[in-house]
């Protein structure tokens, strides 16, 4: 029943000679590597309005050299990642860059900043697809917590079932949502110009209006920063393009910059020229649709796609966190199940991993996207920091071909980025960035954590194969028995096989069964002695566990086994109604030293 379930909502199993097939074209990977990116033009704009509106109408024009200087990141940014692509195509972003130029420390720290933005990547996406859901059906408004977790399952079950089959699934929406947007912006456009600007139309004033202050400035920049997350997806995940993969990446990542700066500022403009300002019911995007087509079908096609990105917004990280995780988990920074491709030829632990961290963050936050964000984007500007300081470690180290102006592009990538971390942490601290800079911490104990079992269990395992040779024990069975029936005899009938020395345990717990067991088994005479004890605290596991303290004491010499008989239900539910004796005493069996535990299923036919 499990596998026919897993069959139909993930799909059959693939060959793993088929991962080349798993490969993504441009046009596949645009969507599923760039939505994250995309979708952030639904709400950077917003997250700036909502802190000039503070200061005032007459702050609000202060948007727009704002966004402009959020488009120059982005270029420079969009640079930075181009040249990582090039030296970097195996993936990983700034986590492999950290670690290869700068060193463990930085790269920890880096994967750590990633593993936490792509997280919150989830969250806020969902989050904000679900306000743009409930700003088009107000009735819906109470339920967006249930909205979003709903959207977490549902893009991890297209996950599952594997890049290719997602990346078809998720590229229609996303080109949809560029479609919209760009019409929105140029019908807009042509509206004020054919209509003039309009009269309430905050003025451009010489200086600040009083109540705007340099800081109120510095924290609508950083917040406006926000549509820069998930620019690094592509530099994270070249491995998954086609061949030539970093000619591809850089193609894409190309493509990503002149549609995100298009519609990004774009929508500033229109929502300066509108005179909008953030409303806790109605997001910025569907106040410049209405305005710009009213209540129409333009309207609603507008926000069902600025949803659906938002939503599918999520799968950047899906591609991006699974991939980094079996990375670090190389580097033995993660548990080795990370690296472990699913059935469909994904890391899919991974991918439920991350779901699972999401629905948290989602229950945990309340579904608010304002209290999201300040933790999204200081993750994101700590691993483009990394990022680019580490290309100019390498830089100056290997000194390539034209590597001045390389240096020159990523030491300013740099200091810039370094600069709005800063003012992130600064203006964002009391807001939740104290969050992040306590878990970050936590994330890197942790990681050496692991390190450190992964490095103490290889010590322990490694041989020496010139002097360590097998050695030969002599061996006791011990057969704990629940009475005379074909299980036990099933179990008694191989090890006479192995023709060693065996004892069967019979636990009792009345006195008078002592009795009757021994008369059964001496009636039966399987050729194998048996022990009788008693339990006047009808527990097996103690008197087992002392059995077996007796038996060593009395054979040092030998190898002790526990053989556990077991009968195996034919149907999975029969199991509901039977005691799992054998698997709790194998449980408890695991964590004795020097004991050798063992199965013998019978399996039953009814």
């Amino acid at each position: 029943m499990y596998t026919t379930l897993k069959r139909w909502i993930i799909g059959k199993p693939l060959k793993s000679e088929q991962l080349k097939e798993e490969k993504l074209p441009i046009w596949k990977a645009l969507p599923i590597l760039s939505s994250d990116a995309l979708s952030s033009v639904a709400y950077g704009t917003e997250q700036i309005l909502t802190v000039l509106v503070v200061a005032g109408s007459m702050a609000l024009w202060y948007s727009l050299p704002i966004s402009g200087a959020i488009v120059g990141l982005l270029f420079l940014l969009i640079l930075s990642y181009r040249q990582v692509i090039d030296q970097y195509p195996g993936g990983g972003g700034a986590y492999i860059v950290s670690m290869d130029n700068i060193g463990w420390f930085a790269g920890t720290i880096a994967g750590a900043s990633l593993l936490v933005d792509y997280t919150l990547t989830v969250a806020v996406s969902v989050t904000a697809g679900a306000a743009a859901i409930t700003s088009a059906v107000p009735i819906l408004h109470d339920h967006a917590v249930l909205l979003s977790v709903s959207f977490v399952l549902l893009i991890m079950i297209l996950n599952l079932r594997g890049l290719r089959e997602s990346g078809t699934i998720f590229a229609f929406p996303t080109y949809m949502f560029i479609i919209g947007i760009l019409s929105l912006i140029l019908v807009g456009i042509f509206n004020v110009l054919k209509g003039g600007i309009p009269a309430n139309v905050p003025p451009v004033t010489s200086h600040l209006p009083e109540g705007l202050t340099w800081f109120l400035l510095l924290r609508a920049f950083s917040s406006g920063c926000s549509a820069l997350t998930g620019i690094e997806a592509i530099s994270n995940a070249t491995p998954t393009f086609r061949p030539p993969e970093t000619k591809h990446a850089a193609r894409t990542l190309a493509l990503l910059g002149v549609l995100l700066a298009t519609l990004f500022a774009g929508v500033s403009l229109l929502a300066y020229l509108y005179h909008l300002t953030p409303d806790p019911k109605q997001t910025i995007i569907s106040q410049i649709a209405e305005q710009t087509f009213g209540r129409t079908i333009p309207y609603y096609y507008v926000q069902a796609t600025t949803a659906l990105i938002l939503i599918l917004a999520a799968n950047t990280a899906y591609s991006g966190f699974p991939l980094l995780a079996s990375i670090m988990a190389k580097d033995k920074l993660m548990p080795r199940m990370f690296m472990t491709r699913g059935d469909r030829l994904n890391f899919s632990n991974g991918i439920i991993a991350l779901s699972i961290a999401a629905i948290v963050l989602i229950l945990a936050f309340g579904g608010d996207i304002d209290r999201l964000i300040p933790l999204y984007a200081i993750g994101v500007f700590t691993s483009f920091t990394l990022a680019q300081l580490g290309m100019v470690r390498r830089w100056l180290k290997h000194k390539p071909t034209g590597w001045r102006t390389k240096l020159a592009i990523n030491a300013t990538g740099a200091v810039v980025c370094f600069i709005v971390l800063m003012i992130f942490a600064i203006t964002k601290f009391h807001e939740g960035a104290w969050l992040i800079v306590l878990v970050i911490p936590m994330f890197i104990l942790l990681f050496s954590q692991i390190y450190r079992h992964y490095q103490g269990i290889a010590d322990e395992l490694r041989l020496d194969r010139s002097t360590e040779k097998p050695v030969t024990q002599d061996q006791l069975l011990i057969i704990p028995v629940g009475g005379v029936n074909r299980v036990v005899r099933n179990t008694i009938s191989y090890a006479k096989s192995l023709e060693v020395e065996a004892v069967a345990l019979y636990i009792a717990f009345e006195k008078e069964d002592q009795e009757k067991m021994k008369n059964k088994w001496a009636e039966w005479d399987p050729g194998i002695p048996l022990e009788v004890t008693y339990s006047p605290y009808r527990s097996v596991i103690q008197p087992l566990l002392d059995f077996v303290d007796q038996m060593k004491a009395r054979n040092k010499n030998c190898q002790i086994t526990v053989l556990i008989p077991q009968f195996i239900p034919r149907r999975w539910w029969h199991n509901l109604l039977h005691n799992q004796t054998a698997l709790m005493i194998r449980f408890i069996l695991l964590w004795k030293r020097d004991v050798v535990i063992g199965t013998v299923p019978f399996h039953l036919k009814k």
